[in-house]
């Protein structure tokens, strides 16, 4: 079983990856992990593209995987590799709300990471604005040739009926 999953920050991509892994017993990727280097001393650092490439090479060769994450243009061998692509689209006032409350809740809580300021949640919030406005568009086209494999989710209700059918 090989499971992509797509969506804007805070659609729910790490709790369904999650779910998923629980009732599979299969491993789940954050694409995030791959993308940034957060052993760096130095908050923001991008990881070296080469090495991101080939830890998600390294991933894609196993035979049962679950990847999910908001990146596209570097990430799409896992579309075609995937047996099952979950294209995660709730309204983007959802997501802006969730990403809201998870900032608070790890401030209250002192789990964040090093690097989230009330700066960076302003940034992810216009982040999140600009990706249903361009990025999104681009994941649909990126998607066309593997429509017969993908499962759109825009609500609770679908997520639930995603999740009971495992």
């Amino acid at each position: 079983m090989r499971i992509h999953i797509i969506g804007p920050s805070g659609s729910g991509k790490t709790y369904l990856s999650q779910k998923l892994s629980e009732k599979t017993g299969i491993p789940c990727t954050s694409l995030d992990e791959l993308f940034w280097d957060n052993s760096s001393a130095v908050p923001n650092t991008k990881r070296d593209p080469a090495e991101r490439d080939q830890m998600l090479r390294s991933v894609l060769q196993q035979d049962n995987w679950i990847v999910e994450g908001v990146q596209h243009a570097w990430a799409g061998s896992g579309f075609e590799k995937a047996d099952t692509i979950y294209l995660l689209e709730p309204p983007a006032l959802l997501c802006r709300i969730r990403i809201i409350r998870r900032f608070v809740k790890r401030k209250l809580t002192g789990t964040g990471r090093k690097n989230e300021t009330f700066q960076s949640l302003l940034d992810l919030l216009r982040w999140t604005k600009k990706f249903y406005r361009m990025n999104l568009p681009e994941i649909h086209e990126k998607l066309q040739p593997y429509q017969h494999k993908v499962i759109r989710i825009t609500n609770k209700r679908e997520l639930r009926q995603v999740l009971q059918e495992m």
